[in-house]
């Protein structure tokens, strides 16, 4: 007689999550209309949170730039009582000695990690129904970058946005459009450009690509889908200066010029 085998209880667990998950949103038609509530992508509530994300930087290569993402407890942050992620350290130029294929450094980040499939298969986020990616952070002012993944055909493209904070140094709310993320592979902006796969998000982190030597320190509290569009999102005529990424002929490309283009 042979005995029944254990199923794995994470899996089972996370199918069951995920079938709640659709049936409740079919039963409330979101998946035809505008969706009300907002959906969660990265939550950091408790360490386990920061354990479920990917940190790295040029020192992976060879390079002296150092990255951390701590959980900061609740109640630390006297302008901010809910539990979050700090992600900070020091961005170095320096390049590794008797390494010549390194070429250029300077660059620090993080990411979430796949998420465990499902019964369902792989565990993607599904943001047809929401207009903005909104995100909780407190920022010292340098150049971030939001950088998504998708369950696309080239799997090394990553669609990134600037991380416009207008208020450094205090707690906001930034909002994005998706259809203004830029696809690019490995820092170049791909063309043609296609749009979003919104119904297939993999990952998303933060990244700082400035290559501007020194310090930098932010805090994420959380991440999520919504289409409460409110003071906090930027107009367009505010989003007119150049970023740091780069087309194939080494130009740089400018927010609104899919919009103009």
């Amino acid at each position: 007689m042979r005995a029944t085998p254990i199923l794995n209880r994470g899996f089972l667990g996370r199918s069951l999550d995920e079938f709640k998950r659709l049936s409740l949103f079919a039963l409330k038609a979101e998946g035809v209309s505008r969706a009300t509530n907002p959906f969660p992508l990265k939550t950091f509530s408790d360490p386990s949170e920061i354990k479920s994300c990917k940190v790295f930087s040029d020192k992976d290569i060879g390079g002296f730039s150092t990255s951390s993402l701590d959980f900061i407890k609740p109640g630390t942050d006297r302008s901010n009582p809910n539990a979050h992620a700090r992600f900070h350290g020091k961005i170095s130029n320096e390049l590794p000695v008797n390494r010549p294929e390194i070429q250029r450094t300077g660059f620090a980040a993080w990411r979430t990690y796949d998420r465990p499939p499902t019964i369902f298969g792989k565990s993607l986020w599904d943001m047809d129904a929401y207009a903005f990616l909104a995100l909780r952070i407190k920022s010292d002012g340098r150049k971030y970058f939001v950088n998504l993944q998708t369950e696309s055909i080239v799997p090394t493209d990553i669609h990134q946005h600037r991380l416009y904070a207008r208020r450094p140094g205090e707690w906001e709310t930034v909002l994005i459009k998706w259809s203004e993320f830029v696809r690019t592979n490995h820092g170049v902006v791909v063309e043609p450009q296609r749009e979003l796969l919104k119904q297939k998000i993999r990952t998303v982190g933060i990244g700082l690509i400035d290559r501007v030597p020194g310090k930098f320190d932010l805090s994420i509290e959380r991440i999520w889908g919504t289409n409460r569009m409110g003071e906090e999102y930027m107009k367009e005529d505010d989003r007119l200066e150049e970023g740091q990424l780069k087309s194939k002929h080494g130009e740089k490309i400018k927010w609104n010029e899919k919009e103009e283009s």
